[in-house]
């Protein structure tokens, strides 16, 4: 009987390897999609979206200090033109 289960235990050993690297793709693919699908949920937030409590809209103005790499996004993001609810989200500081 020790035999017979010698012959196949480099069998049953390569089944349980590839079960195991199986099951170790799925799980990677599910969490390549759920952050993937966080990212893209992310990026294309709109502003009526963050100030959903601001009804009649906020104002992109900044009044204190900011960088000039921040005006120079501003700026090219026509954001002195936009108006709500269509102000990109690029406009507000972080």
């Amino acid at each position: 009987m020790t035999d017979k289960l010698n012959r196949f235990w480099p069998l049953i050993a390569s089944v349980a390897f590839a079960l195991l690297l199986a099951a170790n793709a799925a799980q990677s693919a599910a969490a390549t999609q759920k952050g993937a699908r966080a990212v893209a949920q992310s990026d294309t937030q709109t502003a009526e979206q963050a100030f959903a409590d601001a009804p009649d809209g906020v104002d992109p103005m900044v009044t204190g200090p900011v960088s000039t790499a921040f005006k120079q996004r501003q700026a090219s993001a026509n954001c002195d033109t936009a108006v709500w609810p269509n102000i990109p989200m690029v406009c507000y500081p972080d």
